[in-house]
């Protein structure tokens, strides 16, 4: 069945919605249109008019030149917590065997549905989402397809190796040019993991909230390649980051960090922002990759 402009608009809203409650957006932040049509897979068309919808519904207001921004808080509803969690193990089931190796590249629904036991809805809902996050996708004519992802403690390291070279760079490009709204809203973010969001929110969440952070970073540097990369990057770790052992009391260190870059950026300080980023990233690349006893080394650096 094909989707009418305005159901997709309306449906957009629900999931834009969404996405303001997971993240514990503050009143003020900004809803930019591209991020949102990113996040989404779709055009900018469909996300103005889903904010439009938000706007008469008071979620949001527009401000003339500089797009949309949150108006109210929007809570998170307690009653959908139990089936929320129930789904996320679920994902986390199915995560746990691809990486394990328990699960073939091609799959059908219907071996999954008697595998998981778990209704056919419920698992194109999980399997939709593992679309949307990269490491999945439908075959042209029947099944699923899961994509190959990074799935060893060395590939790990690797990736974060990588990143290590680009993204210190990335900050340095001519064109790096900082978007004030932008910029509020990911200090806002890792404020807000500081004051409880970092044992309230589910793995994948706090995943989520890393990339975006780094991510925003990039795309400062005005450099397509290097935002791609790291978009990349984050799809291919994407699992062994859900699954990784997260001692929380060290992401609360990570956020502290990520403030620290933030200020050091603000002031005008790229250099030693630089450098500053390729040993956090180091030191989280140990937490991750290597025993403790490197790990307390290379955080001594910082």
């Amino acid at each position: 069945m094909r989707i009418t402009a305005s159901a997709l608009s309306q449906q957009l809203a629900l999931q834009i919605t969404s996405h303001i409650r997971r993240s514990n957006l503050a009143p003020g932040a900004h809803l930019a249109e591209q991020q949102l049509a990113d996040l989404f897979k779709v055009s900018r068309s469909p996300v103005r008019c889903a904010l439009a919808e938000l706007e008469k519904a008071g979620v949001v207001e527009q401000s003339r030149h500089r797009g949309y921004f949150l108006k109210k808080i929007l809570a998170l509803q307690a009653r959908a917590a139990p089936e929320a969690n129930l789904a996320e193990d679920r994902y986390l089931r199915i995560a746990d065997d691809r990486l394990a190796g328990h699960l073939e590249d091609n799959v059908t629904e219907t071996a999954l549905m008697r595998r998981y036991d778990m209704p056919r809805r419920e698992l194109q809902r999980i399997l939709h989402r593992m679309e949307k996050e990269g490491w999945a996708e439908r075959k042209p004519g029947h099944g699923w397809q899961f994509i190959a992802l990074a799935n060893s403690v060395e590939a790990h390291g690797q990736s974060y190796r990588f990143r290590m070279l680009f993204e210190p760079a990335a900050l340095l490009e001519p064109t790096f040019h900082i978007d004030k709204a932008e910029f509020e809203r990911i200090r806002r973010d890792q404020q807000m993991l500081l004051d409880g969001g970092i044992a309230r929110l589910s793995r994948a969440q706090l995943f989520k909230m890393g990339s975006d952070f780094h991510e925003t970073l990039m795309g400062f540097s005005r450099n397509r390649f290097m935002i791609d990369a790291i978009r990349r990057v984050n799809t291919m770790r994407r699992l062994l980051e859900y699954r990784a052992h997260y001692d929380r009391e060290r992401f609360a260190g990570q956020c502290r960090e990520h403030l620290q870059l933030l200020d050091m950026l603000e002031q005008g300080t790229r250099e030693n922002a630089a450098r500053y980023l390729r040993k956090h990233l180091d030191v989280v690349r140990a937490i991750k990759t290597e025993p403790r006893g490197r790990t307390t080394r290379v955080a001594a650096q910082l």
